[in-house]
């Protein structure tokens, strides 16, 4: 992703300031990511990423648009907290629009823009340790822990365990420890 420097943008969009206490706490001198040259700044327009913390709201979404579409091209979003991620315990109020997957749909939908790179960050709040693993691999000095994998299994591997489920329970019912009042349903 991102080789140099990177210049972050914080925008608090709605959250408890949880988050945002762990974002400073990261530039303290016990985490200290300016030594890996990380930099808050305060425009979004001199910024390479920005971390979303808070929910999306109604109120906040107009502003959250126009930092983002000011963010020079290539740039990252590191979502930040269970409220930026999807929501958090807020996600189905009258004010609060979603997490940053939610952002997205409105931006394709209303505003034609692709959503840039983003790594969620979860936890209400997040370790450091996990802000900074998130900025790290953003920055490509990670690689990521966990990759999406997904598994369909052949159907007839599902045909074989029907038939040796339904063996078994012809099995069972003819031993003493068979429940009569079991109920089974063939499907």
């Amino acid at each position: 992703m991102i080789k140099k420097s990177l210049w972050v943008f914080h925008l608090n969009s709605g959250s408890c300031n949880g988050c945002d206490i762990e974002v400073l706490n990261i530039f303290a001198p016990r985490n200290d990511v300016e030594r890996l040259g990380i930099k808050l700044v305060g425009s979004p327009r001199h910024a390479d990423a920005i971390a979303f913390t808070g929910p999306i709201t109604r109120e906040c979404l107009p502003k959250v648009i126009d930092a983002l579409t000011a963010v020079p091209d290539p740039k990252v979003v590191l979502a930040i907290g269970a409220c930026a991620c999807g929501g958090g315990i807020w996600y189905d109020t009258y004010s609060v629009i979603g997490g940053v997957k939610e952002l997205y749909k409105i931006l394709r939908e209303e505003y034609n823009i692709e959503p840039p790179a983003t790594v969620f960050i979860p936890g209400c709040p997040p370790k450091p340790e996990a802000i900074i693993y998130g900025v790290a691999v953003a920055r490509g000095m990670l690689e990521k822990k966990q990759r999406k994998q997904v598994y369909i299994e052949p159907e007839e591997s599902v045909v074989e365990e029907k038939a040796r489920l339904e063996s078994l329970l012809m099995e069972a019912e003819k031993t003493r420890h068979f429940l009569p009042k079991l109920e089974v349903r063939r499907v």
